[in-house]
């Protein structure tokens, strides 16, 4: 099942380019921990079927029972990836293997310290947008609070099977409501616009949107369609991105591309035509039972389904083939590799935001440098108690130098002052551990 040891683990986390330490935010309800679920799945730590249903993330028995996020859950995630997934990857990195941190944090507005407290500790952000409510206050003031950081975010429009099962809207219908929630999002990305971080409004086009439905565990960004479309039409993969988002129109019957719908009936919006309706016809053949059409449409998108998955039937079925086709986990991971910055570049501009004293200072330049080798520089964004009465363990992140078990450092309270001794404490660490959900893994 887990396809990673604490080894693998702890190995990785030497390589500071193949790190992304990231939190996912949105407001409430708009499927934060159920999209989790899917990259838990792909790092083997939960079943893909049971994914999106088990909310490995509500770790509380009263997130259980109320179905929603009160407390920020740590998980690390260990991916390898296939060079033919990195081909286009142009930063810097050391083999195919990552390290994913990641923190679920809550969408209601009376936790937002817990979001406040996850952020602090990460570089990058998925914000989660239900493609149907759009853009919330809460989405509003967690992407104030990421940017307020330094933190730079990609988006995905979740709960894409309401369009399809719940409220069947058609292409260019949902076509415009994607268009509007995106939009709503960068005027906020563009308002609360940090110069340091340069643009960081969110373009489907430069695959910094995915489209998710986290329930049924699958998604996808432009490039999965590029990539399929590219060959046939000849185009580059990042042209035929371009065509399949804004104001490109298809014509099947002339077999020419336009800015503008020329009133054919056949003509169509590149994304309606090419990425939601081969979607909606696999969706409807499943949920229809006709499957002598819904075999020959797979085998042309090269997906293969087992024998057993073959006997499935309605949301059961399209749940399966959904999966298979588009996994969830391969276009977000994708897009937080290649759209999030490793500790190494985000350390570089986030120094500012995490150290008080001089920016010139030993500790301010190992900060800066993500140097290993440097002065411990510990942030600790939450205590989380320990099963034990009266222990807590300290959750954060490093930011330079090593800890490790039995290691003395200084403590400096939230209280404490610069030259003086009130809130300054020198104690060993007791133990290592990584958050792995519910278990603390001790290093």
């Amino acid at each position: 099942m887990v396809k990673f040891t604490a080894e693998e683990l702890r190995r990785i986390m030497d390589n500071k380019h193949n790190i992304r330490n990231m939190s996912v935010i949105a407001h409430v309800d708009h499927g934060k921990s159920t999209l989790t679920d899917s990259l838990v799945a792909a790092a083997g730590i939960i079943a893909q079927e049971v994914a999106g249903d088990v909310r490995m993330t509500d770790t509380r028995q009263d997130e259980a029972e109320r179905g929603i996020t009160i407390k920020s859950t740590g998980i690390s995630l260990y991916y390898e990836m296939s060079d033919e997934s990195l081909k286009s990857y142009e930063g810097k990195r050391q083999g195919n293997e990552y390290l994913i941190n990641l923190i679920d944090s809550p969408g209601h507005v009376d936790f937002s310290s817990e979001v406040t407290a996850a952020l602090r500790i990460t570089d990058g952000a998925l914000v989660v947008v239900d493609c149907i409510e759009g853009v919330c206050v809460q989405t509003e003031t967690v992407l104030r609070q990421a940017l307020g950081e330094r933190i730079r975010p990609v988006l995905t429009v979740n709960k894409m099977d309401r369009c399809f099962l719940e409220l069947q809207v058609d292409g260019e219908e949902a076509y415009q409501t994607f268009q509007r929630v995106i939009e709503n999002a960068n005027v906020i990305m563009a308002t609360y616009e940090d110069p340091l971080l340069g643009d960081v409004q969110v373009y489907p086009e430069k695959g910094t949107v995915a489209f998710s439905a986290g329930l049924h565990g699958w998604a996808f960004t432009l490039t999965n369609f590029a990539k399929m479309y590219a060959s046939k039409f000849g185009v580059d993969e990042s042209k035929m991105m371009e065509r399949l988002w804004g104001e490109n129109f298809f014509d099947p019957a002339t077999k020419k591309w336009t800015t503008k719908n020329t009133g054919s009936p056949t003509c169509k919006r590149g994304f309606v035509l090419f990425c939601y309706e081969p979607i909606k016809q696999i969706i409807s053949s499943c949920m229809n039972d006709q499957k002598d059409k819904l075999w020959p449409m797979l085998q042309k998108l090269n997906v293969t389904m087992k024998s057993d998955e073959k006997e499935l039937l309605g949301k059961a079925l399209m749940k399966r083939v959904m999966q298979t086709w588009l996994p969830a986990s391969a276009a977000l991971l994708e897009m937080m590799i290649f759209h999030l910055p490793s500790p190494a570049t985000a350390q570089k501009y986030r120094v500012e935001n995490l150290y008080e004293g001089p920016l010139d200072d030993v500790y301010a330049t190992a900060i800066r440098n993500c140097d290993p080798n440097g002065p411990l520089m510990l942030y600790v964004s939450k205590m989380i108690p320990a099963s034990d009465k009266g222990r807590f363990f300290a959750f954060g992140r490093v930011f330079a130098g090593k800890v490790s078990t039995g290691m003395k450092v200084r403590i400096m309270g939230p209280n404490y002052v610069p030259g003086e001794k009130k809130d300054l404490y020198v104690k060993s660490v007791r133990e290592n551990c990584h958050l792995m959900g519910k278990r603390q893994e001790t290093d």
